[in-house]
This record gives structure tokens, sequence and C-alpha cells, in this order.
């Protein structure tokens, strides 16, 4: 029986999913979990040293003669500090040593409590990895705790010491739980060759796949690449992908409209994702509810990101090389497979055509029609800047006219620094830039107009709704009655008296039929920037 801990039951289950089978166990109280269930399983060979200073030691001897890792586990306070010296050893000899490190709760470091002190990132510059697991209270922290330990266990590779904590609440000393639960490895894939032997094979074993494109750059050579794979794939992408006429862009509407029982069917058995990141939140709902068998991330930087909570291979490549390769092994696609046909058949009708700003009925017309009407007549070869939160999702909901490329600071997703972001672009780009901008983020960086000089080419449309409307659209928030003075934070002001203070053409629109008459103007050449405010009355947004 082991430990009903379980973190530490996850602990264990993952060295043996990783193959680490020699362990060397220190004494305690505070890590008689770990101690015990490590101890207790067959497929450990645990080796017992009561001194922490000779453990680290013993266990980089048996590293440098079995050249494989090996794990040490102590009880927290100064143990840890005790194993120092060794883990500087494995750091400069490059050997994969395993740091297990017992903690108390967090809530009692620093409080005089026995055998305490900050042990999180303790020994951070001469490791390659140090992770401090949650202790297991509901299904996230689980989902936190196995990537926690993937992340740590996959850094072994690195060659060098990881360290792994693992704070643990009292009662400590419950050993009845049957087994350890599972836990699959997860592969890693790297390669610094062209060469990904095998992988159109890997990919042809699962016939629902689907490629998911977070936020790119323009790329022309990538693009192309893309677009081939997705002729055997279902292929999402926002505009943040830039990716036109590629992608299917309306999958979050489809998913948002789509009944819940239907859902399943959408599902894929292989994700395949790359890029930055994702503005959907039906998308992300979706697939971490009904997750793939098979989840490849590329990451050239190896990072593991499992924004879908069922990650189960990272692929460290270039993009452009693992798309090459991959695209160069498949066979040509006679027709659509059952389940992109699905999946493109759901799709038209929900596709929407750039927006026209064709007079719209004054009482319904909003911000959503006033953000289409502008879209709809950006120039080719211009680039658009969308602020966070209404701004990006409420372009998503239209079509873009072709080679617009598309930019958002979705890196945190904070609304600061959307103006000096689209002014420092516009200052290097020949073309157009455009910066689709809400008024509480306008008002943030408003600096940025008085401290940059706006150069000709930029163009802000200001949707001013007079608050944040997109905290509107959060449920439960309405039950606030600091809602609209604080936390929509609902104002009066209008952006004329700072865009003439900065030299910027001013213009504004309250109707279809004014901001139709506006854009041209607009959206046309011109030897001076331009501010074109579109007042409108609040309306609940529809959170991506």
């Amino acid at each position: 029986m082991y430990s009903t801990k379980k973190n530490v039951l996850l602990t264990a289950a993952a060295l043996k999913a990783y193959n680490i089978r020699h362990v060397v166990l220190s004494p305690g109280a505070r890590n008689a979990p770990l101690v015990h269930t490590l101890a207790i399983d067959p497929f450990f060979c645990a080796h017992s040293v009561v001194d922490e200073r000779s453990a680290a030691y013993f266990a980089l001897g048996l590293i440098q003669k079995l050249r494989q890792p090996v794990a040490i586990c102590c009880t927290s306070g100064t143990a840890l500090l005790n194993y120092g010296p060794a883990i500087a050893e494995a750091f400069y000899q490059e050997l994969p040593l395993l740091v297990l490190s017992a903690d108390r709760s967090p809530a009692w470091i620093g409080q005089m409590d026995g055998q305490t002190l900050p042990q999180v990132n303790l020994f951070a510059s001469i490791t390659h990895k140090s992770v401090h697991l949650p202790e297991v209270h509901v299904p996230e922290d689980e989902w936190f705790c196995r990537r926690l330990l993937h992340e740590a266990l996959l850094a072994l590779a690195h060659n060098g010491p990881v360290h792994v904590n693992i704070p643990l609440s009292e009662p400590l000393f419950n050993f009845s739980a049957p087994a350890l639960p599972p836990f699959a490895p997860m592969e890693y894939v790297h390669t610094q060759s062209h060469a990904l032997p095998g992988i159109g094979a890997q990919w042809l074993q699962y016939e629902k796949r689907m490629v998911v494109v977070g936020q790119l750059p323009q790329n022309h050579t990538l693009a192309p690449l893309l677009h081939a794979a997705g002729q055997s794939s279902v292929l999402l992408g926002e505009h943040l992908a830039n990716l036109p006429g590629t992608a299917l862009g309306s999958f979050d509407q489809l998913l948002a409209s789509t009944p819940k029982n239907d859902l399943p069917g959408l599902a894929p058995e292989l994700l395949v994702t790359c890029g930055g990141h994702i503005v959907s939140k039906h998308l992300k709902q979706f697939l971490r509810t009904h997750p793939p068998k098979a989840h490849w991330h590329i990451s050239p930087s190896g990072a593991v990101i499992d924004l879908f909570q069922a990650l189960t291979r990272v692929v460290q490549v270039p993009l452009h090389t693992f798309w090459q390769e991959l695209t160069s092994q498949l066979p040509a696609q006679s027709a659509l497979p059952p389940f992109m046909q699905h999946w493109h058949n759901q799709a038209k009708s929900l596709c929407t055509a750039p927006a026209q700003c064709t007079g719209q009925n004054s009482k319904t017309w909003g911000e959503k029609d006033a953000v289409g009407a502008m879209l709809a007549q950006l120039p080719q070869g211009s680039a658009l800047h969308l602020a966070n939160s209404s701004s990006v999702r409420q372009a998503q909901c239209f079509a873009l006219p072709p080679g617009v490329e598309v930019l958002c600071n979705r890196g945190t997703s904070g609304i600061e620094g959307a103006i000096s972001t689209a002014i420092g672009y516009a200052s290097v780009h020949e073309g157009l830039t455009f910066l689709l901008i809400g008024d509480l983020s306008f008002l943030y960086d408003i600096n940025a107009l008085a401290l940059c000089t706006p150069p000709a080419n930029l163009r802000i449309l200001l949707m001013n709704n007079g608050c944040g409307g997109i905290f509107y659209a959060l449920p439960g928030l309405e039950k606030s009655s600091m809602l609209d003075p604080y936390i929509a934070a609902q104002h009066t002001r209008q952006g004329k008296p700072w865009a003439m203070a900065a030299g910027c053409t001013y213009m504004h629109a309250q109707c279809a039929e004014t901001l139709a008459a506006q854009l041209p103007e607009f959206t046309s050449a011109h030897n001076a920037p331009m501010l074109l405010e579109v007042l409108v009355p609040h309306s609940k947004p529809s959170p991506a």
C-alpha cells in the first residue's frame, strides 16, 4: 500500500513512466510519504544513505556508472541545503540528477515552524529546471501536477540536475492507497536535421486530424505548407494566425452554435498545434472537454505547452521544418475525408463575408457593425493592429480582405501599449497601419500620442461605448453594484482633444450612414495620421 498523498503518488508514477529506477533515500518525517512509496514499490532500486551530503554524491557515482538519471529524496529544511555541493557538481559535469525535496505547506514558511525555509527555486542557477508541485485537491491541481512532472523529467534530457519540490501537509502517515495512478510519459522529439522519419505514417494512423494554428507573423513560405497539411486535416486559425484563405476562421461561431450533443462528432483523434496564443474560449473548452487521443505541439523553443490538457508529444523543431517534412511524406488527397467534410459543411452556413456599411437600422446598429464595415474596406497590403478584449474578438467575426497582416499583443493579453505598438510598427511600415481599439485601451495608452509622434500612415479606429463593455459579458458580474462605476469604469470622455493635440486628423461617426461617409477617406492614402471615433451605444458582447 502506498501513501495517500496524491502528489506523491503522481511523482512515483512519473518516475516509473520515465524509467528512473534508482532512488537514494535519506530519512525524515516530512518526506516519509515519498520514502515509503518509493521503497515499497518493487520497480525501484532504493538506496538508504542517512547524510544528505553523502547521499547526493552517492547518486552521482550511480549516474557516472549507469549513465542514466538517478533520484535523491530528502525531508524539508536544511536537509535540502546539504544537497548543494553535489547539485553544483552535477550541473558542471552535466549529470542527470533528480532532486526530490519534501516541503511544508507554503502557509508555514517563515512562521518559525520547524524545519522550514524557502525551498522553491533554491538551486535555480545550477539546475536545468525547478518546479514546485501543488497539493492535489481538485482535478485542475492534478493536471497541473502532471504537467510540472512532465516538464521536470523531460528537462533531464539536457543532462543536468532538476529539482522537484513537493509540499506535504499533515496528516502525513496514511499508507492505504492500493495503487499508483496511470501516468504515460510525454514524448520529446528534437532533431537538428530536416528529417522526421515516419512522421507522415504516424499522422495517417488517425482518421480525424485537426491542426490549430495560434498567433503567427505573416509568413509567405509557411502558409503554403500549412495549406498542404489542411488538405488532409481540419485546419483552424484565427486572424492572428495570418493564414487568409487557408484556415477555417469561423470555428468559434461554429462551436458556439453547435448543440452540445453534437460536439463529440467534431472532436479530433489527433491534434497538432503550433504558433502562439489562441483567443477563442469556445475552442479551449471544446478540446478540454473532448480531448484528442494524441496532441503534438510544435515548439521551436522546446517549451511544454499543454493548453488543451491533452499533450502527448513535444516536437522541438522550426515550424517550417516540421510542416515541410510532414507534407512531403503525405500522399495526394483525392477527396475530403468524412471528418473534414463534416467540419466544412458545418462552417459553410456560418462563414461571414466582409461586412458592408449599407445604412443598417439605427436602432440595432452597434460597435460590431462598425467594426465589420471598417474591416471590409481595408486596402490590400495594409496592417491591422488589434487591441485586446472586445477589439480582437469582434474582428474575428468577419472575413478580411486579402493581403492584410494582423497583429495583436496576445503574449499576455493586456490592454496596455496598443497605441504605442501600432505607432512603432507604422514608423517602419510602408503601407497603411490600422489600429482597432476600444475606449479603455485607448485611454490607458493615451500618452503614446504625446510621447511618440504618430506617423502619417497611422489610422486609429476608436470604438467608444463609454465603458469596458467586455465586463458585461462575464456571467455573475452583473450582480455587483460596483460594475458600472468601478469594474466597467463608465465614462463620458471622447478622443477628439488628444487626437487634435497629437496632430491627427479627427473624424467621428454615430451611425451607419455617417461612418460610411467617413470610411473612404479614412482607408485611403493621406499625408497625416487619422483618428476616426465611432460613438456607439453600449451592447453586451459575446466573449470568444
